[in-house]
């Protein structure tokens, strides 16, 4: 089998990060961090604030309280939006976002009267309208929230130009890192980042159910769960000092342990390589997918991206084609709608979807080779009509 989903999850793992996980659960040595000062809450408590400092270098966070954990983007995204836009505010977004930031802001709209615009993006080139960004402004502007990268074409947008227009006008920016963290460098101070917003499943490699919020600085923020904390346990609301005041209830030290050695990986690989190499395979397959005129690739040919290609042949549904990869060739690919309708409605394919393919750095030549092998054989098929 070839699994090429990587932007939804990385299947494949460093064997380290199963190791890791299952010594948490099997030794017998870990308990809950900062509950007691027995040597199971002590255990659990330094590999939580290793990880932490792990997270501090990896984004150049300034301190590791900065560094709040999650379950994954989406309780990221829906804890930062949900608890810094107020009643009339209003925030800017773009087209290319998933339903992680597109469902809260409507959310917010409909109960909070929170008002949405979005920047589009070129049909042709795919680039992000970025000069829209001030014809949206307006005097209740509070922040601009983005992804770092689609996760239908994989372009990368340019968040040093949107965060030097949210310095600019004293904005909030909000990113949404979960196509890029692992594989793209990420420094939120050099960029001017407020809020990043990252999970642990994908290019870092850590299993499913961890995630996590990386602030520039201390914000007013109102905590989406309220709960347990271990101190301050006769105050009614949660305690106001990072990270505890979004850390409601038990860790999962098992998944931060692997989202650790997960990080070990990676920096063991190094950003740089990992991504240089993942781009090789990508160049090789738009290089033979842009030889045949019927299909039509989405993924931007004069912009950076990432391990992700979005594709279409002629009129064919997206989950067509991607049933025949499957069944002939097992290899695991993503059509549809990929959780992202604006996109889709942008390059008119609500109907037909989308087939994505997207790559890590488990991933080999052969497969590349495979791949191809089976489009040319799928072009065959549908040039004889059949």
């Amino acid at each position: 089998m070839i699994y090429f989903d990587n932007a939804a999850t990385t299947a494949i793992k460093p064997k380290e990060v199963g190791e890791s996980v299952s010594n948490v659960l099997v030794s017998g040595l870990y308990g809950n961090p900062g509950r007691d000062s027995s040597e199971f809450s002590v255990n659990s408590g330094v590999v939580v604030n290793q990880t932490r400092d792990k997270l501090v270098k990896l984004f150049n966070v300034p301190s590791n309280d900065l560094v709040t954990f999650t379950t994954n983007v989406t309780e990221s995204l829906n804890t930062v939006l949900k608890g810094i836009l107020r009643e009339g505010d209003h925030v800017i977004t773009t087209d290319y976002e998933h339903n992680s930031v597109l469902r809260p802001l409507a959310q917010l709209k409909e109960k909070r009267n929170v008002d949405v615009d979005y920047v589009t993006f070129d049909k042709e080139t795919g680039l992000l309208c970025v000069e829209d960004f001030e014809k949206y402004l307006k005097p209740n502007t509070k922040a601009v929230v983005c992804n770092n990268a689609s996760n239908v074409t994989g372009y990368v947008l340019p968040i040093k130009q949107i965060s030097g227009f949210c310095q600019k006008h004293d904005l909030l920016l909000i990113v949404d890192a979960a196509q890029t963290a692992g594989v793209e460098d990420i420094d939120i101070q050099r960029d001017k980042i407020d809020v990043l917003c990252f999970t642990g499943h994908k290019s870092l490699y850590g299993p499913q159910g961890i995630g996590g919020i990386c602030f520039r600085k201390p914000i007013e923020i109102e905590p989406l769960k309220s709960g347990g904390t271990g101190i301050d346990s006769f105050n009614t609301s949660m305690p106001k000092f990072f990270p505890t005041r979004l850390e409601a209830g038990t860790m999962n030290v098992p998944g931060i342990v692997g989202l650790s050695a997960g990080i070990d990986y990676v920096n063991k690989k190094g950003i740089d390589n990992i991504k240089n190499y993942i781009n090789g395979l990508v160049s090789r397959i738009m290089e033979t997918l842009q030889q045949y005129p019927e299909i039509k690739i989405y993924t931007p040919f004069n912009a950076e991206i990432t391990g992700t290609v979005g594709f279409n042949i002629g009129d064919i549904d997206s989950a067509e084609v991607g049933q025949w990869l499957w069944d002939n060739y097992q290899i695991a690919t993503r059509p549809g709608a990929h959780c992202a309708p604006r996109v889709h409605e942008r390059y008119g394919t609500v109907e037909q979807g989308i087939v994505r393919i997207s790559l890590s750095s488990f991933n080999k030549d052969e497969e590349v080779d495979t791949f191809l092998k089976a489009i040319k054989e799928f072009m065959d098929i549908y040039r004889r009509g059949l």
